[in-house]
């Protein structure tokens, strides 16, 4: 055979090969939904939502999945089809979270596992009214991940959109807003607006738009909402007076803040903390840093001990700054944001000790917004108890936590030398270790973290609002 016609048979080995895990990626889609849809079953990689919109998504996944670290095995799309087509044919399984990539890398037994997890999967879940009071960066993120998966009549279900009242040709504006995004891309779906019952059409499902100044002016119950958990995106009340104002409202039963908050109120980072949020009516998700750092800062201190620290957060501008110089009531975030770097303030090192209490008072913080519209850095300067014995050990311990099943979801690491921010727009987890410049010098490490300071901390923010709906999710592996 001729040099040519083994590259033709190369060629063609790979496109049947590929065309093979295309088939089995539409097959795997299709039970994703239907365990979805009537069993209120997610299946994840590596803590990764597997998306049932998109088969190069699934496939790439995949092969993300197959890069993982020493010991890990690969991943193949027919491994994870093969397990879902077991739970498929198990109608007893409900309101369940399986992760494909750890059953299949450490070889456990599918049919074991869900045995010892039976007597946790007898509860089903019902569905709880989500309102999202604001709609900027963060509600049209928070949008968009409620509303690409896949439709369920259990789970989160957003059911309105509070939006301050404005002048003719809002409502097409803000669904123009939610469909195109300069960051993110087009929105997965269809959006279309509904002007005779004033809302949106989105994905097939109608999202009630209300217009009001403030929550008391409300009545939720008038648009057959009840029970609602309301995500407060304005930032615009931070303390208990403030938020208290939707309680106040007809059909409102939780509220949950974007951002950190100040008095008694409790600043969540999930993961983390959420254990202590118990019957709390008024929760804050904390800050996007906060979320971003808490997790690592969790796990070094419980390894190696951490005596003090110093965060620093280069972090993308945001709506609250000028795109040229003009007055701000805040030092130095007059001037032009798309110009400058700007050193600023950050509540982030003070908010982790809300958050972990045993590093209050350890760590300091200053900020410096960057001319980046989205994903930030943040770096943490710790003096250690116990020294690791080299940058190497440091990273080794950093991985294993990244691929563990504790904390997958909040905590992702890389080892590329050619990573950069934009690598890390849209990446759903909080955390991304940079093991390219982690720095171990005896006592001190310094650490890298890359965040999508919208997507991560959003995705954040829904798993606090579903601990808080009372919703629930049998684990496998536990």
């Amino acid at each position: 055979m001729s040099n040519a016609d083994s590259l033709r048979q190369l060629h063609q080995d790979h496109l049947n090969r590929y065309n093979s895990q295309e088939q089995q990626a539409i097959e795997l889609i299709g039970l994703l939904n239907k365990l979805y849809n009537e069993q209120d079953v997610q299946v994840t990689l590596f803590g990764e939502a597997l998306d049932t919109t998109s088969v190069g998504r699934v496939l790439a996944l995949h092969q993300k999945a197959a890069t993982r670290g020493q010991g890990a095995k690969a991943i193949d799309i027919a491994d994870t089809l093969a397990l879902v087509n077991t739970l498929a044919q198990n109608k007893d399984i409900q309101s369940t979270r399986v992760d494909a990539g750890q059953i299949i890398s450490h070889n456990r037994d599918l049919q074991s596992l869900l045995q010892s997890a039976e007597r946790d999967t007898s509860k089903t879940n019902g569905a709880a009214d989500v309102v999202l009071y604001g709609f900027g960066r963060i509600g049209r993120i928070l949008t968009r991940l409620l509303l690409s998966q896949a439709s369920s009549s259990k789970g989160l279900q957003l059911k309105a959109i509070v939006v301050r009242p404005a002048a003719a040709g809002d409502l097409a504006k803000r669904a123009s807003l939610l469909e195109r995004d300069s960051i993110h891309g087009s929105f997965a779906g269809g959006v279309a607006v509904d002007d005779d019952n004033n809302g949106m059409i989105i994905n097939g499902r109608f999202v009630q738009v209300i217009y009001a100044n403030d929550p008391s002016e409300i009545d939720y119950t008038a648009y057959g909402i009840d029970n609602a958990v309301v995500i407060d995106n304005t930032g615009k009340w931070k303390d208990e007076a403030g938020l208290g104002k939707h309680l106040q409202s007809k059909g409102v039963q939780k509220v949950l803040l974007t951002a950190p908050a100040g008095g008694d109120i409790k600043n969540v980072v999930y993961g983390v903390n959420n254990n202590t949020v118990g019957d709390d009516t008024i929760v804050s998700a904390a800050s996007c840093t906060t979320n971003a750092i808490t997790p690592t800062l969790k796990v070094l201190n419980d390894e190696y001990g951490i005596d003090t620290g110093h965060v620093e957060t280069i972090h993308s501008f945001t709506n609250d700054q000028n795109l040229i110089d003009n007055y701000h009531k805040a030092d130095r975030r007059g001037r032009s944001a798309v110009l400058n770097m700007v050193i600023t303030s950050t509540g982030a090192a003070k908010a982790v000790g809300k958050a972990l209490p045993e590093l209050s008072g350890k760590l300091t913080g200053n900020a410096i917004r960057v001319p980046t519209p989205n994903v930030s850095l943040a770096i943490l300067n710790l003096n250690l108890k116990r020294a690791p014995n080299s940058a190497e050990a440091l990273n080794e311990f950093l991985r294993d936590i990244a691929n563990s099943s504790t904390w997958q979801s909040q905590i992702a690491y890389t080892d590329s030398t050619e990573a950069v921010s934009t690598d890390f727009v849209g990446t759903t987890h909080v955390g991304i270790v940079d093991a390219q410049a982690t720095i171990v010098t005896d006592n001190h490490a310094t650490v890298y973290i890359w965040y999508d300071n919208e997507v991560g901390y959003s995705t954040q923010v829904l798993r606090l609002a579903t601990q808080m709906a009372g919703i629930s999710y049998a684990q496998i592996p536990a």
